[in-house]
Parts: structure tokens; sequence; C-alpha cells
């Protein structure tokens, strides 16, 4: 545990790495919610994050706003113990930019704004911790802060700043950085030692979205570090930093968490599927779960998503080990993390834009060899036996979130079904088509009737063709269906189905479960010979930031306000402007041979960003370029789409965040028979 004497000079490189080691061996056996001694504390107390810190910052929701003020801060402090967040375990509640005034005293201090906070920081905090919670708040590790009035940053006040905010009774200090300075490492620790000089334990996170890798170096130095950009509510950037953050995973654990930004549950801005996949992915992650939307509009949904105990405990498990990736193929990804009891957390996350069928094993996801095991699905509380195969149907952007155990008593529990479905997702107005489903009992005893029903909306029939029921399904056997579904004719766009398995087990429980069926009807392919593909109606679109822009450059969050596609000075007059993440989806109904166009960052970024293009033909990547940055000129791209019912656009970060990701497929065409 540390020292908290003034520390001595700081060593770097393999004695910081050994340092974090020690470190993360000394919290193992902490409790996962410490509390937060008093200034002068022992060195017990300042064993700061054994478990991933738990809170809400007000950046998204308040930003700099007049609202952002004292009253403000009490009553989000209320919403946390009524809405029972807090018992969840909550604590934190950390003030972003915008709390000082814009300079310091003449004794060097800042100063709190008398405007926001008319009685100061120290009495805001006591406060806070009289409901016994925690406070938090930002500083600079530059010159100023980030907002753009540049409030006083940290930069050569180090020591007298780590002092104030253990005066006040800081317990969280988000560390940006922001104005310059030099070398960030050195920043970064003249802070952190000011603050253990301090003799209060501060949970301290280098919020520098990932630019500096610290995850590298900061072992010693900060418990939290940002490894990727800022988040928004929305999906490309929940997926763009789970995909930034997972790789990672070798650097996070007890003391020292990796941090792909706040959770927007809540924010109105994604689905409600989208947000449980959120908070599955960043417990799994062991990320740390601080709520960036506005608790004050908090509904019962996300309150309920938010305070889900078993999904909180994964992240909080006290082995502190974060999820590993198992398998990811064509957007379906399995990811496992190794739980203190010698269970595995199981994520089943399906990142496309159409259910898909997502299957591993226990062996697989790290458990040993056993006769059966027990799989509990943590958002339904449905525990059932299976013989390994573990494995599910997962709704778009969905992810079935399992706790994996080898149990002796399996083959008593209800066992896992799994249902499938197949056949073609493109019909005709007026048709009949022809689709197939497979139930597979995966458990280690018969079940009682099973019953399948496919139902649609007004005007869909759907009559089974083969026995769609069964009084007795063996473990390991398989009941297969096929089914004449019947296209209303005045149908046209997206539609969905319902594949519905209901079955007894041998003890009498009825267990029901849906899968969803996506049809889509009447949807036209691009004509014949050569034309812009952007004039094409997208089957689906996703784009880190804003919407992705027909024929100009993605500009700012709101539709239409791109500027003409410019790549390197050279104006391109149709296209498609969008940001990293993105991915663009049309149909093409196998009958198209050929997509063409002119790819680079737009000129909008400035100096910045860098992207990877790519374009896929169904599940293959057919074409792409590594990597492109704003030194580039346009680069011609060229895909054959040969078979392909469906061509997707793709563009990932090239490797520095996605912050100035302004990509563009300019001139793009598609040639079609």
């Amino acid at each position: 545990m540390r020292d908290l004497s003034p520390p001595a000079p700081r060593a770097r490189g393999a004695l910081g790495v050994a340092a974090a080691v020690l470190m993360a061996a000394a919290t193992l056996a902490a409790p996962a919610h410490a509390a937060a001694a008093p200034a002068g504390g022992t060195a017990e107390a300042a064993v700061t994050a054994p478990a991933p810190p738990m809170g809400f910052t007000n950046r998204d929701s308040t930003r700099c706003r007049a609202e952002f003020d004292e009253a403000y801060v009490k009553k989000i402090a209320d919403i946390l113990v009524a809405k029972g967040l807090k018992d969840a375990g909550y604590t934190y509640v950390n003030l972003d930019d915008c709390w000082a005034r814009p300079a310091r005293d003449d004794q060097g201090r800042l100063v709190p704004d008398p405007v926001r906070f008319p009685n100061g920081i120290k009495a805001l905090a006591d406060h806070v911790h009289a409901k016994g919670l925690k406070f938090g708040l930002l500083a600079g590790a530059g010159a100023r802060t980030c907002d753009p009035a540049g409030f006083p940053g940290s930069l050569g006040h180090e020591a007298g700043d780590a002092r104030q905010f253990a005066d006040w009774g800081v317990d969280h200090l988000t560390y940006a950085d922001c104005g310059g300075g030099g070398d960030a490492e050195q920043r970064y620790a003249a802070m952190s030692d000011a603050l253990r000089a301090t003799g209060r334990p501060v949970v301290l996170t280098v919020a520098d979205q990932g630019a500096n890798r610290s995850w590298e170096w900061d072992g010693d130095v900060a418990q939290v570090r940002r490894t990727t950009g800022a988040g928004t509510d929305g999906w490309g950037s929940v997926l763009a930093r789970v995909k930034q953050n997972l790789p990672l995973a070798a650097h996070t654990g007890p003391g020292r968490w990796n941090d792909p930004d706040a959770l927007h549950v809540g924010g109105y801005g994604m689905t409600e599927t989208q947000y449980r996949t959120q908070f599955s992915l960043w417990s799994v992650m062991a990320a740390p779960l601080v709520i960036g939307s506005d608790l004050r509009k908090l509904d019962a949904v996300s309150a309920e998503i938010l305070t889900n105990r078993e999904v909180i405990a994964v992240d909080q498990d006290p082995r502190g080990k974060p999820g590993e990736v198992v398998a990811s193929d064509a957007g379906r990804w399995v990811i496992s993390k190794e739980l203190a009891d010698g269970s595995r957390a199981v994520a089943l996350f399906n990142e496309t834009n159409r259910p898909r069928h997502i299957a591993t094993t226990a062996g697989a996801v790290g458990l040993p060899a056993a006769s059966g095991y027990k799989a509990r699905d943590l958002w339904t509380a449905l525990e059932k036996g299976t013989s390994g195969t573990i494995a599910a149907t997962v709704p778009a952007h969905g992810t079935v979130l399992l706790k994996v155990s080898a149990d002796r008593e399996w083959s008593q529990l209800p066992p896992l079904l799994d249902t499938t479905i197949s056949g073609d997702a493109v019909a005709r107005p007026g048709t009949t088509q022809r689709v197939a489903s497979a139930v597979t009992n995966h458990g280690g005893a018969a079940t009682g009737t099973v019953t399948l029903t496919l139902t649609g909306g007004d005007g869909w029939t759907a009559q089974p063709v083969t026995a769609a029921s069964t009084d007795r399904l063996k473990a390991g056997a398989t009941l297969g269906t096929e089914w004449d579904v019947t296209v209303p004719a005045g149908a046209t766009g997206r539609h969905e189905l319902t594949l519905t398995t209901k079955y007894r087990s041998r003890d009498g429980l009825t267990f029901t479960s849906a899968i969803p069926v996506p049809v889509l009807v009447g949807v036209t392919r691009p004509p014949a010979g050569e034309s812009y593909l952007g004039d094409q109606a997208p089957l689906a679109a996703t784009n880190g930031w804003g919407p992705v822009e027909k024929d100009l450059s993605n500009g700012e969050s709101n539709a239409g306000d791109g500027s003409p596609i410019t790549i390197n000075g050279t104006v391109f007059a149709k296209g498609l402007g969008v940001n990293s993440p993105s991915s663009v989806e049309y149909y093409t109904a196998g009958r198209c041979t050929r997509v063409t166009a002119q790819v680079g960052l737009d000129d909008e970024a400035g100096t910045q960003g860098t992207v990877t293009f790519e374009i896929w033909a169904d599940h293959q990547q057919v074409a792409s370029i590594p990597k492109m940055t704003n030194a580039d000129a346009a680069r011609s791209l060229t895909a054959d789409v040969s078979t392909a019912e469906t061509v997707r656009l793709v563009v990932t970060d090239g490797g520095d965040g996605a912050a100035y990701d302004h990509a563009d497929w300019a001139d793009l065409k598609i040639t079609c028979a």
C-alpha cells in the first residue's frame, strides 16, 4: 500500500510497472467501495479505486450552462439517493469544467465562481459527503482547462492546487490534458505526487482522450485513464469506444482502470437495446460506471438498467479482470470475463443491424471441463442448464449477458434451448417465402411440450409446412420446422416477424422466448448501368458524429450542415460525408458488380484525423485502404461486389481516436446489371 509521506523522485519504465503490480496486488482484498479518508488519513485508507469508480458527471447534461450551479449539484446528490443509485454503488458526484473564476487570486489560488457556488466548494463537498457520497472536480493539466473560456489550469501550481483540493474534501480529480505545457507524463506525475503529499486519497483520472497512450506509463500515476475520445449519446460512438478499449485489456486491473468515457443510459439518443448493450459491455470491460445523462430526466426503464445489481457486480468483481475477446466474426462478438468465484461473465454481442445467432462453448470462454454448466441471464435472471454450448439469437445492436459456471446440478435446471431461423431476408409484396427454423435442446434432460409460432403484423401469415411442436425434445435433439410466409400485397420497407418458442421443463415450469425475424419488402436496388450509390436510400446507416451527409461533408451534428466535399483542395459534387466510426449499407440484390469511389479526409477537419476505408460485400471485406491522413490526396478505391445481396461502406479510426475523422466517399458509384 502507498506510503503517504512526501514522494521521492518517481522512477519510470520497469519500476513504474512493478509499482503498479504491487499496488494491484495490495488492493485485491479491499472492499469494492472503500470510503474516502479525510485529509491526513492513514496509509490503509489511501488504497484508491480497488474497483472501477461509479458515479455521475455533469459534462454532457449541463456543460457550462447557467443551470450548472450549487443548487444543481445538490439536486443531483438528492437524485442519486432517491432513485437508489447510491445504494447500487454510484457514489461520486463529479463536477466538470467552469466551476472556477477565470483567474486565480493574488496569492495564486483557484477561486470558485461566486455566482455558481456562493458558499464555496468545501461547503458543497461537505453537503455531498453528508449524504454518504463522494465529491469530484475537473482541473487542467496545462495552463488552461479545456473549455473555450479557458479557466486556470494547474500547470506550475500542482502543490498548491492539490492542497486546496484536499482541504475542500475532493475525492476524485479529473485531470484534463488541455492548455499545453510539455511532456504529459511529467505533468500528470507532478499532480499525482502533489495529491499523495496531501495525505488525502484522491482518485486521479488521466483525461487525455487516449492521446498520450497513458495506459503504457501511468500505472503508478493515476487510478483511471481515458482510452478513447469523448463519448456521445449515439450508437456509433458506443461502438467506436468498445473497439478502442477492448484491445487494452492487459493494461487494466485494480487501482488502474481503463475508461472508455461516460455512460449515456437515459439520454434518449439510443434505444433501450443499445443502452443495455452499453451497460453490459462497460461492465464486462471493468470500466468506470459514470453516468453522463441528465439524471433529472431519468425514466424508470433507464433507472432499471443502471441499477441492475447483477450486471454491476460483474463490473465491480473483486478479481478486477477485464473481459477478453474470445471470438469476433462479421460483427458477432464473444467476450469472456473471469470472475473471483471462478465463473465467467460471457457477453454475446451483436454489433450488426440485423439479428444474429452467436454461439460459443464453456471451454472456449475459459471454464474448466465439467459434465455441465449453469448459465444465468443477468438481464432476465433466468437460469438454464447446458452441456457446454452457450448460444443465443441476439437482436440487432443487442447483448446477451450470462454468468456461466460449472454446476453439479446442471441437469436439474431447465434446459437451455437455442432457437434459430434462416431464409430470405428480402421479399416481394404478395409473394410466399419459405423459411426454416430450428430449436435445439442443449440441456441435460428432455423437455415437456415445445411449441413454436411465427407471427407478423396485419396481413402477414405464416403457416408451418412441417411439425411446429413436439411433446418431448430430448437432450441434444433439434426440432426443425419449415414455414410458408405470405407477404401482404401492399407491404413495403422494413418489417419484423416474431418467432416464439414456448416449452415446459420436466418440473412443470413454462418458459417463453422470442426472436425477431426481419424482412425487407419491396426494397429497390440501384438501376442498371453505372449510377451514384449515394442517391439510393440506404438500408442502414450509423455515424460517429451527426448523420451521414449526402453530397456534403460531415459537418457538425445536424443534418445538412456540411460543406461541399473537398479532399486536399479538390472539390467533388457527389458522394457521402461521414465521421468514423461509420457504416452505410445498401441493398444490391446480387445483381451489381463494382463499387468505385475517391476517398479521403475532408479539408474541414484541418490537419488532424486518421481513418481507414473498407468496402464489404455481405459479410466479407473486399477492398480497403488501411490508413489515410489529411495530408493525403484523394485515393481511388474499387471493389468487386458480384453476387452480394448488400454492400457496406465502413470507415474506422486510424489509431488516434475518432476526433476530426471527417471522411468522404467522393464520386461514389456502383455498376449493376
